[in-house]
Order: structure tokens, then sequence, then C-alpha cells
């Protein structure tokens, strides 16, 4: 088995986990949709809306990057969502939300987890971006 053959596999793989990490998040949003809701900055209308709209946008784009022929404009669109998200992740951060989601045991944990969510947010879009390229290679 050639370099290129293993590469291809490995991104291959990465791009099932991809996939199957926004999907699963999706779902996510559609079984305890309040605990995202208080999360959505409240100069945003509708926050129920957009919980469900960002669940079912997470999961259409991960189900879609799945498959060569969508994958690109899936992984458009997984930037452009992580992108929109964004503040709702400042908003979590800057009013100390995140103690308040889990059980007070783990309230310090959910306190470094929502910080470190911050910068991870551009490793993940630099992940997606990987499967935007035209390459014949299966990135």
């Amino acid at each position: 088995m050639s370099d290129t053959d293993t590469g291809s596999r490995r991104s291959g793989a990465l791009r099932a986990v991809m996939g199957l990490f926004y999907a699963v998040a999706g779902v996510t949003h559609f079984l305890t949709p309040r605990a995202f809701e208080r999360i959505v900055p409240p100069q945003l209308p509708r926050p129920r809306a957009l919980v469900y709209l960002s669940g079912v946008a997470e999961i259409v784009l991960g189900v879609g990057v799945l498959f060569e022929r969508t994958r690109r404009v899936s992984a458009w669109g997984i930037i452009a969502l992580l992108i929109a998200v964004f503040p709702a992740n400042v908003y979590m951060v800057t009013e100390d939300m995140a103690p308040d989601l889990v059980p007070d045991r783990f309230a310090d944990a959910a306190r470094i987890a929502a910080w470190v969510r911050l910068p991870i947010q551009a490793v993940l879009i630099g992940w997606a971006w990987l499967y935007t390229r035209t390459s014949g290679n299966d990135r």
C-alpha cells in the first residue's frame, strides 16, 4: 500500500468522524433544546427556532460531508455554521453560563471547557476547510 493510499484512507476516516460528529451534535439539539436555547444571545429572536435550525444544519451538513458529491458544499456549510454559532459560544463564556448547564460537581470543568471551545472553533474550521478542496484525493 502506498503512502497516498494510506493518507487517503486516513482522510476518509477523519471525514467519517467529522460527519458523525456533526450529525450527532445536530440530533442533540432536538433531544435537549432547552440547554441550547439558554446559550442563544438574547439579541437574537426565537431561540428555539434557531436551536432547531442549527440542529438541522448540523445533521444535513454532517451527512453531506460523507459523500463525495456533496463533500465540498457541506464542508463550506460547516465553516459557515461554525462562524454563525460562534457568538453563542462567546455569550456562554462571557455570561458564565456553562456551569448552569451541568451538575454542580462539573461546574469548574464546564467553565474551562467553554473557554477551550473558543479556540477549538478555529481548529474545526480548519478541519472542515480540508474538505473544501477540489483535489483528486479523498480529502
